[in-house]
């Protein structure tokens, strides 16, 4: 597969022109092909990585908005933290998200989304050249999305990451018709405000920096069609070092399903954590430095 690489120099994205200070890094955006589609990637790298990490954003919104957010005098963004720990990080906007364009049937499907990010991950493999093959870290949504994707292709991974999975192992979905049309139902303000919900875990200004961009990056919400196709999620056939992340207070991923996710998965390589005070969205909020010291440590452990 192909890619068009783009610099995003001096801090312009897809949603903001910001002053990058001296040293800090660059964003990077990536095109690349998958069965035909052009898929969006975003990447920051420090000089010399000490690994590789593909992330994979929820249900609705894209990569920049959840993983770069930007705020004058904070630290928010996951790529920022993670390449200052050494890391090289790349971020994959899914079929109708931020800056990956719709298919022609306008739909996007958990199996399409999966091999959507299994064709990223081929991509990033080579594009690496290293001994050591990717993380996937998906986030809500994404983290059912990566698992199907680890599920299908375990041998392009090294590990997965799974924070604030909503699925609870088990569920029946039934096969059920979609409408003859995308609904293209317009983002709100209020969707884009309502993780956080723990009083004081983030600034007024942060969540007003996020409504912003989310809206700007994700003016449309994405339409999901064929959902009986996350059956085929089987915590038993995730076989690679597995860490399950968890934010305390996080209503939309219930502490039973984590339980029953975590005790059914196919590696004894893994851990659970809970980040004190988390919600759905706690590497964006107070608990940031806890969840990524728990997300570091787990990559760095000895393998």
């Amino acid at each position: 597969m192909k890619a068009r690489h783009v610099v995003v120099g001096l801090g312009l994205s897809l949603l903001t022109l910001q002053c990058v200070a001296p040293g800090a890094p660059v964003l990077s955006r990536h095109t690349v092909d998958s069965d035909g589609h052009p898929m969006a990637v975003w990447s920051k790298t420090p000089a010399a990585p000490v690994g590789t990490l593909l992330l994979l954003h929820g249900r609705t919104w894209s990569a920049l908005p959840d993983f770069d957010l930007q705020v004058a005098g904070e630290d928010l963004s996951l790529m920022d933290g993670l390449v200052a720990a050494g890391y090289a990080v790349y971020a994959v906007d899914l079929r109708g998200y931020g800056s990956t364009p719709r298919d022609d049937t306008g739909w996007l499907s958990p199996g399409r989304a999966a091999d959507d990010v299994i064709n990223v991950l081929e991509w990033l493999n080579a594009e690496t050249s290293t001994q050591t093959r990717p993380v996937l870290f998906g986030w809500s949504l994404g983290s059912m999305v990566a698992q199907l994707a680890v599920q299908r292709r375990p041998d392009l991974v090294s590990s997965v990451v799974l924070y604030g999975y909503p699925f609870s192992p088990g569920t029946t979905i039934a096969a059920v018709a979609d409408p003859e049309q995308p609904a293209r139902t317009p983002n709100t303000r209020e969707a884009a405000a309502r993780d956080f919900r723990v009083e004081g875990a983030i600034s007024r200004a942060a969540i007003e920096a996020y409504v912003t961009a989310s809206l700007t990056a994700d003016p449309v919400r994405v339409d999901w069609s064929r959902g009986h196709e996350w059956m085929e999620l089987s915590p038993a056939r995730v076989t690679v070092p597995t860490l399950v992340l968890h934010g305390e207070f996080d209503p939309l991923a219930p502490i039973e399903a984590q339980a029953a996710l975590f005790m059914q998965l196919g590696t004894s390589d893994k851990e659970w954590v809970v980040v004190p005070g988390g919600d759905h969205a706690a590497f964006l909020e107070s608990p940031r430095p806890y969840f990524l010291a728990a997300l570091v440590g787990f990559l760095s452990r000895p393998r």
